[in-house]
């Protein structure tokens, strides 16, 4: 199966639109006020009209109030949440919808029984450890990651269209996720990156 892409952190029509004509799978938008990246429902509901059917919007929520995803979810269709914060698994799961567990990834954090843990998400985002929530652009160490991770891996963290076809060479998760590596800046994606970083996944794809 060819890898999953994600751009995540999108706030503007236009990086949307070429995001969609490079060929990514799913489009993700910040719902976490702290974030530079951050998009109000109204900015997501009119950025996530522009998606063409089986491109996916992908909500990401950390420590959310339940009352503000709900008012979040009646307003944006959103096909799948994402969640990086301390949730547990009954807080991913109330929603009814399919989601993803984001785990953190440093040395001595149990993997497997962090998948056990999240046993019901669709997918396990591994990212990089650092202060505050998001990989910050930093790649940690894929040999940190279980050869029998019982749950999809969907891998981020500091991912570029220069290192990704390494990482899926060497990893081959189910997806991967990127947000700062096709930045011209915070919340502003530049087309050509997106365009190289999809081509990039496509070639190792097909090695």
């Amino acid at each position: 199966m060819p890898t999953r892409i994600k751009i995540c952190g999108l706030t503007r029509p236009e990086d949307v639109d070429a995001a969609v004509a490079a060929g990514a799978d799913a489009i993700g938008f910040v719902f976490y006020p702290q974030s530079p990246r951050h998009v109000t429902p109204g900015q997501a509901a009119a950025l996530v009209r522009r998606l063409p059917p089986f491109v996916l919007a992908v909500g990401l929520f950390v420590n959310e109030e339940a009352a503000r995803i709900q008012a979040i979810l009646d307003q944006v269709p959103l096909n799948l949440l994402q969640f990086h914060g301390d949730e547990g698994p009954e807080d991913c799961a109330r929603w009814g919808r399919p989601w993803i567990r984001a785990a953190r990834v440093r040395p001595g954090l149990d993997l497997l029984q962090y998948a056990a843990r999240f046993s019901g998400a669709r997918a396990l985002l591994l990212d990089a450890f650092v202060e505050g929530y998001g990989g910050g652009g930093h790649v940690f160490d894929w040999r940190l990651i279980p050869p029998d991770l019982p749950l999809p891996l969907i891998l981020s963290g500091g991912l570029s269209p220069e290192n990704v076809a390494d990482a899926v060479r060497r990893v081959r998760p189910a997806a991967v996720d990127v947000s700062s590596g096709v930045e011209a800046g915070k919340g502003i994606k530049d087309h050509q990156r997106m365009a190289d970083f999809v081509a990039a996944v496509r070639a190792a794809d097909r090695d």
